[in-house]
């Protein structure tokens, strides 16, 4: 599939920035932490969050560290079991029985494979902080944002998708005035990562809420867009034969996560006042980004960490309002 790419001058809605504004992922989860610690002090006690590292990668390490940090900095308790990786499957399973854990957390990848993948379902629903569990996905994908039909208990999404749309909306990518499922429309977005942990998730979400948005891995380029017709509530994947260099210099955000020190995304082809976020452990755009970049996140770890103890607080909530309606059930009549 093959489409007319317009002249990049056309999307240049705005002049050319004369600073970039480089925003710190500790300003953006400043205003989710208050949210979280406003929830810890309704609560009988501090939820606990379980994490098993079974690899010897440094960014899950750091991931890991960060993780313990502002749990303990934020009233949250966290463990983290260090186990080898061909126990993780027990240890995994004796956590989801355990009623004193709240969250389980693994740290990927383990296997590098679809071992891995097995691994993120048998975390039970109830306890999965990540939002990996199939129930999540189907939702995520399928556009469903509750969990029952009441509408009380929201569905959980991946961590470090939805902080970097925590990210889009602190710095005023999304249009409020519009209603949700519109907020991005008019905007186009390239992501340079297809990884079915970050990548393809949050092009489904950004395309969920109205973006056009160019999925780019080594592959090729896919184009993510509202559904249509029968299909209007969730996204819809198109194959193309785009090249980054038609769709960058039209895309209103770019987001790259390629976890490789020696890549770096060619400036030349971002258009003036671009917003740029990296979610990689390693710096995809090289220092001159700032010369074409309006707004520039060179990383999202800490959104990403409150992100998760709001998944905690939300499936701490959920069970024990599940818990006390079952022993309500019980309850003898009088």
């Amino acid at each position: 599939m093959s489409e007319k790419i317009p002249n990049s001058t056309e999307y240049t809605h705005d002049p050319p920035p004369a600073t970039c504004k480089v925003v710190s992922a500790a300003t953006v989860a400043e205003g989710l932490l208050k949210e979280v610690r406003a929830s810890l002090e309704k609560m009988e006690r501090a939820p606990l969050l379980v994490g098993f590292l079974a690899n010897s990668d440094p960014a899950a390490r750091m991931y890991a560290n960060w993780t313990q940090k502002t749990c303990k900095q934020n009233g949250f308790q966290f463990e983290l079991r260090e186990v080898p990786k061909d126990e993780l499957e027990e240890h995994i399973l004796a956590a989801n029985t355990d009623d004193a854990v709240d969250g389980i957390i693994v740290y990927f990848p383990v296997f590098g494979n679809r071992q891995d993948q097995y691994l993120q379902q048998i975390t039970a629903m109830n306890k999965d902080v990540e939002g990996l569990s199939h129930q999540y996905l189907f939702n995520m994908y399928q556009n469903i944002r509750f969990l029952d039909a009441s509408r009380l208990q929201k569905s959980i999404l991946p961590c470090t998708p939805l902080a970097i749309i925590k990210i889009l909306e602190f710095i005023g990518v999304y249009n409020t005035i519009l209603p949700y499922g519109n907020r991005l429309f008019g905007r186009t977005i390239t992501i340079v990562n297809r990884s079915e942990i970050v990548g393809r998730p949050l092009a489904a979400l950004l395309a969920n809420d109205g973006a056009s948005v160019y999925s780019v891995d080594i592959t090729g380029i896919e184009h993510f867009t509202r559904g249509e017709g029968i299909r209007k509530r969730y996204h819809q994947v198109h194959e193309t034969e785009l090249t980054l260099e038609e769709v960058v210099p039209k895309s209103d955000v770019v987001v790259t996560g390629v976890p490789n020190a020696e890549y770096k995304f060619p400036t030349q082809l971002l258009k003036d006042g671009v917003v740029c976020i990296n979610f990689s452990s390693d710096k995809n755009f090289t220092p001159d980004v700032k010369q074409k970049a309006a707004i520039y996140v060179p990383a999202i770890g800490k959104v990403t960490i409150v992100v998760l103890l709001r998944n905690i607080i939300r499936l701490a909530e959920y069970r024990r309002g599940a818990k006390k309606l079952v022993q309500v059930q019980a309850a003898p009549v009088s």
